[in-house]
């Protein structure tokens, strides 16, 4: 049977004081592989602190997290550091492009960390911008893209390294109306390809879209 792609068992995240914070409180929360989960949630209640837990960016204070089976949470920085780069691809509100590269240079540099070799970068930069539609925006400059293909870039980059799990932190935040509706198409998408997702939003329209939801409060995921 396979492993859950994200598994986390009595999860807590305490920032110490005075006063002492606990922003995450005893999570239990199970991603399958395949799924599409929304983390819905006011600000101040802890998603940007689950976010960071998810993505290896931060460690728990207590509970095991296991990402496709392996226990993350005894893991040195290194290893979390690689195992972030291989499993895990992130699309943030703030698109996080380098103005002075190509599109296509921006999606190939995502995998530099990673040790794949420049030639290969370059052609899965190609197949990942491709599956986002911007195959025709490859030699551009981020700057002459709208704020909807921006993100589109930001998606492929996130793609390329052929990630276990996609992870999403408000993903429409920037965009207007039309091109957040278009990127959330695109999910639903990648979705029906396979691909697991799990996009954190205070909206709940951007939330509805997803397989399942749940909402966290004060640090409690409620279901």
């Amino acid at each position: 049977m396979t492993a859950p792609v994200v598994e986390m068992v009595g999860v807590r995240r305490v920032f110490p004081g005075p006063p002492e914070v606990q922003a995450i409180r005893q999570i239990d929360l199970t991603i399958k592989e395949g799924e599409y989960l929304s983390i819905v949630g006011p600000s101040g209640s802890g998603k940007s602190t689950l976010l960071h837990l998810l993505g290896l960016l931060d460690k728990p204070s207590d509970g095991i997290y296991r990402l496709d089976g392996v226990d993350t949470s005894s893991l040195p920085d290194r290893r979390r550091a690689v195992l972030r780069g291989e499993r895990i691809g992130f699309v943030f509100q703030s698109f996080h492009l380098l103005d002075h590269r190509t599109v296509l240079e921006n999606v190939a540099l995502s995998m530099v960390y990673v040790g794949v070799p420049r030639r290969e970068r370059m052609a899965r930069a190609r197949v990942a911008l491709e599956r986002v539609s911007l195959g025709h925006r490859m030699d551009f400059a981020p700057t002459t893209l709208s704020g909807g293909e921006r993100q589109r870039v930001a998606i492929a980059r996130a793609l390329v390294a052929e990630p276990s799990l996609l992870l999403a932190d408000e993903p429409t935040g920037n965009l207007d109306t039309g091109n957040a509706e278009a990127i959330l198409e695109l999910f639903d998408e990648l979705h029906r390809d396979g691909m697991t997702l799990a996009v954190i939003t205070h909206d709940d329209h951007v939330s509805h879209r997803a397989q399942r939801r749940v909402r966290i409060v004060d640090g409690t995921l409620q279901w």
